[in-house]
């Protein structure tokens, strides 16, 4: 896989515009980040989206047969997809040196908008603009809530189904003083929003689509990560709703921060829900 990323570094490299951000995305003391032309764009979300499903939906039933054991195939995927996480932490980090020929945390922290969330209106970061986050945590769990009911769930086998398997009797059984597989499920949790997922599509991509997709970069953004989720094609509706909420703020407030903390709501009530599972 690194010499994967090393080839699409150079390759995304090679593509990006001559120009940095242009003029009208430019504020005084931003750092400047170059754009990447469309071909690019799905070249990195092909890097991240196609080894999430292979590793879904082929290594995992793989690593099953070889695991043996109770719930042998849940197990494979909590640590497939964790490996898949991590890989796209990986290649964010891969991409971000080839740009910017360092790993520095200044750096990292400009380039992929890890920094406070800045106002729209009067270019001050910081403040007042972090209350805009419990708001769309609200609209998230609403969002959700309605989406369940109103959204269709595409066919799917429930043996990859993390819901249903967290509703069985397999699933507590499994849980029950399984504090090994609590502190996996929490990794995965961590490289899911905030060294994983909105890392790589809020803080890597997102910056860099301006130029390609104009003002409709976050929405582009947003359907991207919908359609990169292979490994749970059937929540696709639900994940257009999700990638709505996370794209358009972290847009407008300049800050994948954003983001990551209203994404992190999700993995909270997963974490809470396997915790109970465990202390049962």
């Amino acid at each position: 896989m690194n010499r994967l990323a090393t080839s699409l570094a150079e390759d995304v490299r090679a593509g990006t515009t001559a120009t940095m951000v242009p003029t009208a995305l430019t504020r005084e003391g931003e750092f400047p980040i170059p754009q990447y032309s469309r071909r690019k764009i799905l070249a990195v979300w092909a890097a991240a989206a196609l080894p999430m499903g292979v590793l879904a939906w082929i290594v995992s039933p793989i690593l099953a047969v070889a695991m043996g054991g109770p719930s042998a195939l849940v197990r494979a995927l909590l640590i497939t997809i964790t490996v898949g996480l991590a890989w796209q932490f990986v290649l964010t980090m891969i991409l971000v040196y080839h740009e910017q020929r360092t790993l520095r945390w200044s750096v990292i922290r400009e380039v992929l908008w890890l920094r406070a969330p800045r106002s729209p209106k009067t270019g001050k970061r910081g403040g007042r603009m972090w209350l805009a986050i419990p708001p769309l945590m609200v609209v998230l769990v609403a969002a959700f809530g309605v989406a369940s009911k109103v959204l269709p769930t595409l066919p799917h086998p429930p043996s990859h189904d993390i819901n249903v398997f967290l509703g069985s009797h397999a699933g507590q059984t499994l849980l029950h003083g399984n504090w090994g597989l609590l502190v996996l499920v929490a990794l995965l949790l961590v490289f899911n929003t905030v060294l994983g997922e909105e890392l790589l599509f809020r803080g890597l991509l997102l910056p860099r689509m301006n130029g390609a997709f104009g003002r409709w970069d976050w929405l582009a953004n947003a359907l991207m990560f919908a359609a990169y989720h292979f490994h749970e094609y059937w929540a696709t509706p639900s994940n257009i709703v999700a990638g709505l909420i996370f794209a358009y703020p972290s847009k407008r407030y300049r800050s994948s921060l954003i983001g990551i903390a209203v994404h992190s709501v999700q993995d909270v009530v997963i974490l809470g829900a396997v915790l109970a599972l465990v202390l049962k």
